[in-house]
């Protein structure tokens, strides 16, 4: 089995790819995972695979020199199944099997609501086409000519260990967090997790902290993750909105931080506001598996999720007067929220290797596992 992935640095992609191939190798399958490397590689080592190192996601002519190299690494490895999990690694599979033998099948994953185009229409070109969440199953159907039967939705998972349910930090790493963000201290915590980018809604959360204050309603914000060396020019343009709003000394800007699930159970709520649908929405789930309310724009996979799992944190898309409506009442008094039984890692990884099972031995009707959903 291999899996192809331009990098393994970070992201949702990446784990998405270490995360099955622990599944395969402690099955006793052999995991082979083709990347240009990174950070990442140890782990995915540690845990049972093998890694090929080769820059299959530079978007330059170039790499059109990794179809040979493919097609004999496919040829020694003699794969069951080629996963390919973003574009560029799409199509150089995709040229290099040809005229691989049948018993080589081609499968790929939409992680993500690309751009249509003929450049995206590849990750439609596998025998399966996993797809992330029912968001994304509709776009490909409404962009692609794609039959929906080669369409499995198979949404990601979280470990139910490493978020359990009402966990809360311990002293030791409250008085340390608030040591390290004073500011943070005295008021209910907002958390929006998200990279330096405008898309996740940063400035919609400024705008929130300044509305719920001019109502009175103290809060603090934490935005985690939108510290990068390459953003701070968009840091910079937050902190002044912050200073005009007048909540500069009640916003935090942080980088990512290894210990997301304390920071979610430090919070009183978590913030999805991104103003493009997103295709998934892991935060969601990993802030309600710790019992921690999230309150999010109603489209996409966050819309998708909360509808599901709690819709008292659904709020209209762009409409703030409502998002502070709710937020304020959850502020107040938020609904309980059961355990999570859905969205579970053992179940992605479950379903993803039936999946492989059913194409490996040619029987379609294996296909659909109890969690994959189409």
């Amino acid at each position: 089995m291999v899996q192809l992935v331009p990098a393994l640095e970070t992201g949702g992609v990446e784990r998405s790819t270490l995360e099955v191939g622990a599944a395969l190798a402690a099955a006793g399958h052999r995991s082979v995972v083709v990347s240009a490397g990174g950070r990442l590689v140890p782990r995915l080592i540690a845990e049972g695979s093998e890694h090929v190192q080769r820059n299959i996601g530079a978007k330059s002519l170039l790499s059109l020199r990794h179809i040979a190299g493919l097609r004999s690494l496919f040829n020694e490895l003699k794969p069951d199944i080629v996963h390919a999990r973003s574009r560029l690694p799409a199509w150089l599979a995709h040229f290099a099997l040809k005229n691989a033998p049948r018993s080589m099948h081609f499968v790929t994953t939409a992680h993500g609501l690309n751009s249509p185009g003929r450049y995206s229409a590849i990750m439609t070109r596998g025998e399966r086409v996993i797809a992330v969440s029912h968001t994304v199953r509709d776009f490909l159907i409404s962009h692609y000519e794609i039959d929906p039967e080669r369409i499995v939705v198979i949404p990601r998972g979280i470990d139910l260990d490493e978020f359990p349910y009402g966990h809360r930090p311990d002293e030791d790493w409250l008085n340390a967090f608030f040591a390290e963000y004073p500011r943070l201290r005295g008021a209910p915590l907002l958390t929006l997790p998200g990279r330096g980018t405008r898309i996740k809604g940063h400035a919609d959360a400024i705008e929130l902290t300044a509305a719920l204050k001019t109502r009175g309603i103290a809060t603090r914000l934490l935005l985690l993750g939108v510290v990068e060396p390459s953003r701070m020019s968009y840091v910079a343009e937050l902190q002044r909105l912050a200073e005009e709003r007048g909540v500069a000394d009640d916003v935090v800007f942080a980088a990512a931080r290894p210990d997301v699930r304390d920071v979610y159970a430090a919070s009183a709520l978590v913030l999805q506001l991104s103003n493009k649908p997103e295709a998934f929405g892991r935060t969601v789930i990993e802030a309600l598996a710790l019992c921690r309310p999230v309150v999010g724009y109603a489209h996409g996979g966050v819309g998708e999720l909360l509808s599901e799992l709690y819709p008292s944190g659904r709020v209209p898309f762009a409409d703030f007067g409502r998002l502070v409506e709710r937020v304020a009442e959850l502020l107040r008094v938020a609904p309980a929220i059961p355990p999570l039984r859905r969205y579970q890692l053992a179940d992605m990884q479950r379903a993803t290797l039936a999946l492989y099972k059913s194409l490996a031995y040619d029987d379609p009707g294996s296909l659909r596992s109890t969690y994959a959903m189409s």
